[in-house]
């Protein structure tokens, strides 16, 4: 009984672990290093799934600025972050 208390909560701390250290939460801030403040409050980073990263614009203005700067932001994030392929942007609402 003893061994599967222990196989349970080890699986449930890597749960957790993993959930914690979403790829998200990484890329996010690691844009907010490489973006202005000014661009940060116009972006809501979304979801990260099969390396394509989706990402809320608040406006059209700023869909349209963050796709003529996407090739630069793409260079960046792939120097450091390997499996990152592409970024989507989409308007939403963003808080």
């Amino acid at each position: 009984m003893e061994a599967i208390r222990d196989t349970i909560k080890s699986v449930i701390g890597n749960l957790s672990a993993r959930k914690s250290a979403a790829p998200e939460d990484e890329l996010a801030s690691f844009l907010k290093k490489i973006l202005t403040k000014k661009e940060i409050r116009h972006i809501k980073v979304g979801y990260f799934k099969r390396g394509v990263l989706n990402i809320t614009v608040d406006s059209s203005t700023w869909l349209y600025y963050f796709s003529l700067h996407k090739d630069g932001i793409l260079k960046q994030l792939r120097d450091s972050f390997t499996t990152v392929k592409d970024m989507r942007f989409y308007i939403g609402e963003v808080k």
